[in-house]
């Protein structure tokens, strides 16, 4: 296919994802607000002038998305990749959870889980419901829908905005000259259903993958994913990050997505120094993370109604938080930032 093509052939299937999102928030607002009407006034439209804004974002993410696979950062066809198997299977399942979802909302129950999930082992800033989700993060329908919900919620730009994390990365674990692609260890902090480990994997077919998080059911997911790739099967333990299983200096790499503004500001600082420990000297960490007023304070509007209507107990705070000075703190150095549409990347290195 000649490459204006497949880029014109990308834009639109992007761009038809994005439509999806938005007409699936419009249908279930107008549905959640006939049902239980008394939640339609805790819920904000986003300004109409925000919207040009936002689809700038959008564009540029797609443009930069689409040239890292012109430099070789990753294939191609990662463009493309949907699992279209878990949307038709999990998409009827999104609707049927969401009186469920609405009634938690209503009545302000933000820490409800089913009988059979034993939440003693969890830490209390861990056993929430968030997002709302029936069972927050520990249960196999949670993982089941996670990754769709995602993509919704970011119009379709959920794995392009993960993909954001691999040029960094390459670069990163090319520092090691004596390193041979299999010997490089690269480690996804909070790995949840596997996503971001699939898509290491297509950049760096080689490396030893190591995936670490809290939720068994998210793991049992992530496996499920990860076992049908061809290759070595990436090495996953159920892991607190606040106290990473392995020994100091160890992965040539780290990487963390979407986790820091799901905890308080105390665990964070420890998660930092956790990865700072398990990263060799000469190592890179990145963050990639929702966006922050101070790189974006045109978007405060929507940061501000962000944490209550998708129930984030952290996100206000991690908004205004200083992640550049906590990294620094530790002892990372050469700290780069990057902002794409809704996430910002923190890029760190730790000594050589």
């Amino acid at each position: 296919m000649p490459e204006s093509l497949t880029k014109l052939t990308y834009q639109t299937f992007q761009q038809s994802k994005n439509y999806f999102g938005l007409a699936h928030k419009i249908l279930s607002s107008r549905l959640r607000n006939l049902v239980y009407p008394t939640l339609e006034q805790k819920t904000k439209p986003i300004p109409n002038e925000l919207l040009p804004k936002l689809q700038q974002r959008l564009n540029q993410l797609l443009e930069t998305d689409w040239q890292d696979t012109q430099k070789g950062v990753y294939p191609e066809s990662l463009l493309f990749d949907n699992p279209w198997d878990d949307f038709f299977r999990y998409y009827p399942l999104i609707w049927l959870d969401f009186p469920q979802m609405w009634e938690r909302v209503k009545q302000q129950s933000y820490q409800d889980f089913s009988p059979e999930i034993d939440i003693d082992a969890y830490p209390s800033y861990y056993v929430q419901n968030f997002h709302h989700q029936s069972n927050g993060y520990l249960s196999d329908l949670s993982a089941n829908l996670y990754d769709l919900q995602v993509e919704i919620l970011f119009g379709g730009a959920a794995d392009a905005m993960r993909r954001r994390i691999l040029a960094p990365l390459k670069q990163g674990v090319k520092a090691f000259e004596l390193v041979t692609p299999r010997q490089a260890r690269i480690l996804d902090v909070a790995c949840g259903t596997g996503r971001t480990l699939k898509l290491i994997r297509a950049a760096l077919p080689q490396a030893s993958l190591f995936g670490t998080d809290l939720s068994p059911a998210y793991l049992r997911k992530a496996n499920e994913l990860l076992s049908q790739i061809a290759g070595e099967l990436p090495q996953l333990l159920q892991a607190n990050a606040e106290e990473l299983p392995y020994v100091d200096d160890y992965f040539h790499a780290v990487t963390s997505v979407f986790l820091f503004h799901e905890l308080p500001a105390t665990v964070r600082q420890t998660v930092i120094e956790q990865c700072f420990r398990v990263t060799k000297p000469g190592g890179v960490f990145i963050i990639c993370d929702s966006i922050q007023l101070s790189d974006s304070p045109e978007l405060g509007y929507m940061m501000d109604f962000f944490p209550e209507t998708f129930h984030e107990p952290y996100y206000k705070h991690y908004t205004t938080d200083n992640l550049l000075e906590r990294l620094q703190k530790v002892g990372f150095e050469n700290i780069e930032t990057q902002v794409h549409f809704m996430s910002k990347y923190f890029i760190a290195h730790k000594p050589a």
